[in-house]
């Protein structure tokens, strides 16, 4: 799925931490449960912590939609590659 693609390590920790808060998101959404609060305790100053960098995570995997990673050394206007038919 990645093949071929470049991240930096910046990159991939704000696409785990992107993925953790989506799948917390998903647990309060399905099961009523918040694994963050439930495994660092409720609003802790960690938990608290947690929470910020998961939202920040969130605003940068946004504006990756937008703006390639200028460490990645990629272009962002290169066409992507073709299918193999």
């Amino acid at each position: 799925m990645t093949e071929g693609k470049k991240r930096c390590v910046v990159c991939q920790i704000v696409a785990v931490l992107a993925g953790v808060g989506a799948l917390n998101w998903g647990l309060v959404g399905l099961f009523g449960v918040d694994l963050v609060a439930r495994l660092l305790g409720e609003m802790t100053g960690v938990s608290r912590a947690v929470y910020i960098l998961i939202g920040v995570a969130g605003g940068l995997t946004l504006v990756s939609l937008v703006k390639c990673c200028p460490c990645a050394g990629t272009r962002c206007d290169a066409p992507p590659p073709s299918a193999p038919s």
